[in-house]
């Protein structure tokens, strides 16, 4: 009966630190992920003209 409740005890431990490092490795992922849109987002924004798109030329 011990050897049944130290097994199941092990195992329930066995399932937390597997748990808890899928959690681990999501929130990295995620954070990768937000800095990689960050960086996009940045880039896209420093390559615009400012003054681009402010007089339209309709002569024809």
């Amino acid at each position: 009966m011990d050897m049944q409740i130290a097994a199941m005890s092990v195992g329930i431990h066995q399932a937390q630190t597997a748990q808890n490092l899928d959690v681990a490795v999501l929130k990295m992922a995620m954070n990768s992920s937000a800095d990689s849109s960050t960086e996009l987002l940045d880039s896209l924004t420093e390559s615009l003209d400012p003054n681009l798109g402010t007089r339209i030329d309709i002569q024809a």
